[in-house]
């Protein structure tokens, strides 16, 4: 078998992976990761939800890397958009976002595993791995705060708490860090009357009566969360 023949080979073998990320940066570093391993090919990347639904469709990976906080859909729906389209399609979850708060509500919309950017480059590795084998992969602390919930209620009102969207989410674990209403608005690049609604709609979901009471709701729920 000449050369030609037998790198076309490995090529056609290898796992096809496509990465979704809106940082030009993030995405060539987790290219130059992955394509040091050989039996893994990058077949793809994108920086928004249109673009990705269309190269996908088109380049057939096996595993998706996706980010959370793309500029135009939430990190949770893309999830789910993906895999009604592409029900076959494995995804990672590759995210700045806490892992804590945020890895059972990826699961939860079919992502295979959860990793933060800050992660060591071998877990991200590990990761891709564990997930291709057909195993969940997060945190050993993240899963032990899912399963404690099974036998102590992290907070008062669990069941509340995942009606919260995912920028509500956002907002909520904001306020719980103690940022104002500005401050929430310059990070997300929102108005304040966005904040403000989103605050709005956070009380009434957790059956709040003001905004003191939500903010030591979020202090302790944050609180908590990281015992």
């Amino acid at each position: 078998m000449n050369t030609t023949s037998s790198n076309q080979e490995q090529v056609d073998k290898a796992t096809r992976i496509f990465i979704v990320d809106d940082h030009p940066l993030v995405r060539e570093s987790l290219k130059c990761l992955i394509q040091k391993e050989s039996d893994f090919l990058i077949c793809g990347e994108a920086g928004n939800r249109g673009q990705a639904l269309a190269a996908i469709a088109a380049s057939h990976p096996d595993l998706a890397i996706v980010d959370l906080t793309l500029n135009d859909t939430r990190g949770t729906d893309f999830i789910r958009d993906l895999l009604n389209q592409f029900p076959k399609l494995l995804v990672l979850v590759v995210s700045m976002q806490d892992e804590l708060v945020y890895a059972e509500r990826a699961i939860r919309a079919g992502a295979h595993g959860y990793v933060t950017k800050q992660e060591a480059v071998a877990k991200i590795l590990t990761a891709i791995r564990r997930v291709l084998s057909g195993d969940i992969y997060w945190s050993e602390k993240a899963a032990a705060k899912v399963a404690s919930k099974f036998t102590r209620p992290l907070r008062s009102h669990p069941d509340q708490m995942d009606f919260l969207t995912d920028r509500e989410m956002q907002v909520f674990e904001m306020i719980g860090a103690g940022q104002s209403t500005r401050q929430i608005g310059a990070s997300l690049h929102i108005d304040t009357s966005t904040v403000e609604t989103y605050r709005s709609r956070i009380k009434e979901k957790l059956k709040l009566k003001n905004g003191g009471e939500l903010l030591q709701y979020a202090i302790r729920w944050s609180n908590d969360l990281r015992v």
